[in-house]
């Protein structure tokens, strides 16, 4: 059984807690660099790498219903375990591929089990802390994966050094046998609000949407435009630095600043959402991200480029787990998983969704237009946060 609120600590569960989503994070993020390189290596064209490196994203997106299903029946542990295998699996597969369309399927694999894993570690963490502490160890998990994927490429760079491009996956295989074996150290819990629902007869997939239809289409809806931006702002940066005629050095350290600035902040968000209410952070981080996107066609500089940059992380930073504690919050105890699945999809289209705005507004008229637009859509959540998001500090 989860602790009692009053002896709860987060420090006392962090490495089961937080180990296996670090290291899954370091994992993708050692291959992240190195997935175009390696396909334009077996001969695939720019478009043919860039889809490939696509297929993650894609992969994840399309596995969260069947990983809410598989975390719902085998229980969160065992998923955890066998999303680490399977990503074990797949990194072999890019080993050896000698196709672009092999290396492809090995990537699709990656972003399958990233999927199942992410899900169950969710709803490990939602079981396993009191809600007075939940939206901490919400930001606290998003966190964590952000410091595995910033950390990532370094560690792969000293393996790159020694054995190639190929060391990268090997990197990525030290880093994900390191989660699936701390996930198999992780204790089955039984969730406290399970066993009142237990003789509830259980919806259907299509019943459980119905019956959370008004959470979906406002709430979700909201967290999926908070999704569309956080894409959006890994293109923005590279895109404008390339139009104002800064160089790729500049690029990086501007890239890199504001991921650090990003990391630094997801505990004290956690913090605030728990003791103040989730408003307190939906509201600022949409409004920060929003003004920062729009502020960035008028800098004409490095100097103007990185100021702003900068302010996007604070605000990027402060949302952090924003998206996964509202999921949390809204989710039923007695279908929980299922819950979350339909939830990460209905964010994963946000993610995928706000690329193509971007791309389809700046084909149509400019690139300043695109990054306008998607600045816009984040005072469009923030006015669906202030309107459906609960008052209250949490709303289980």
């Amino acid at each position: 059984m989860p602790p009692s609120s009053d002896s709860f600590s987060l420090a006392r569960i962090a490495l089961p807690a937080f180990g296996p989503s670090l290291l899954f994070g370091l994992g993708e993020g050692a291959i992240y660099p190195i997935l175009a390189l390696s396909a334009r290596e077996l001969g695939a064209s720019s478009a043919q790498a860039g889809l490939i490196v696509a297929l993650i994203g894609i992969g994840s997106m399309l596995a969260n219903l069947p990983a809410a299903a598989l975390a719902n029946r085998y229980g969160e542990r065992r998923a955890m375990i066998g999303a680490a295998a399977f990503s074990l699996a797949a990194l072999v597969l890019c080993l050896i591929a000698h196709t672009p369309w092999v290396l492809g399927l090995g990537v699709l694999m990656i972003g399958l089990a990233s999927s199942v894993f992410l899900l169950a570690r969710q709803t490990y963490l939602i079981e396993a802390v009191p809600v007075h502490m939940r939206a901490r160890a919400m930001s606290t998990l998003g966190g964590t994966m952000r410091v595995g994927l910033f950390a990532g490429p370094f560690m792969a760079a000293g393996f790159i050094h020694w054995m190639g491009l190929q060391g990268a996956y090997w990197a990525a295989i030290l880093a994900f046998l390191g989660a699936g074996i701390l996930a198999f150290s992780v204790p089955d819990l039984e969730p406290r609000d399970r066993t009142a629902h237990r003789n509830a007869p259980p919806l259907s997939l299509a019943g459980l949407a119905r019956a959370h239809a008004g959470v979906f289409l406002t709430l979700g809806v909201a967290t999926a435009l908070v999704s569309a931006i956080r894409a959006c702002r890994q293109i923005v940066i590279p895109l404008w630095a390339d139009q104002i005629g800064l160089d790729a050095t500049q690029t990086a350290l501007i890239y890199g600043i504001m991921g650090g600035v990003d990391m630094l902040l997801f505990y004290p968000a956690g913090r605030i959402m728990d003791l103040r209410g989730r408003h307190w952070v939906a509201l600022p981080c949409m409004l920060i991200m929003g003004a920062s996107l729009i502020a960035i066609p008028w800098t004409a500089g490095f100097a103007g480029l990185l100021a702003v940059s900068m302010v996007l992380g604070v605000g990027n930073g402060i949302g952090s787990g924003i998206v996964m504690t509202i999921g949390a919050d809204a989710s039923p105890p007695a279908d929980r998983t299922r819950f979350l699945g339909i939830w990460r999809l209905i964010t994963d289209l946000g993610g995928g969704g706000g690329p193509l705005l971007m791309s389809a507004v700046t084909a149509v008229l400019s690139l300043a237009s695109g990054i306008t637009a998607i600045g816009a859509i984040g005072f469009v959540a923030a006015w669906m946060f202030w309107r459906w998001l609960p008052r209250k500090t949490a709303s289980p």
